[in-house]
């Protein structure tokens, strides 16, 4: 399968989907959803922290290799798709399909990422 995206255009898109997915609940009016919208937040950080300890163009501290950085990607993105199943969340259908977007994105994201280390 052809993979299209950069390791430069996985950071930004890492970098782009932190703000979005921190916000996701105010902006997508799910807020009085406690569990999802501190999923929200957990997912946001946990992102942003892999980002600026990836070994990638966009990495602040080069620890983690990129190809570890594509294996938690496509952990949080699997995690993200039961996540409404899992924590009880899946009867708010805001809430429900912003985490089956967020799961869906970070899939083929991942998947079309090349896998190539620094």
């Amino acid at each position: 399968m052809e993979q299209p995206i950069s390791r430069k255009q996985h950071g930004i898109a890492d970098y782009g989907y932190v703000p979005l997915v921190a916000a996701a609940p105010s902006l997508l009016g799910f807020d009085d959803e406690p569990t999802a919208t501190r999923l929200a937040r957990i997912i946001s950080g946990g992102v942003l922290a892999t980002s600026l300890l990836t070994r990638y163009e966009l990495g602040l501290w080069k620890v983690i290799p990129f190809k570890a950085h594509l294996v938690a990607d496509a952990a949080v993105s699997a995690f993200s798709l039961a996540a409404p199943w899992l924590l009880g969340f899946s009867k708010n259908k805001r809430a429900r399909n912003t985490f089956l977007a967020i799961g869906a994105f970070g899939t083929v994201v991942g998947l079309l990422s090349k896998p190539e280390e620094m």
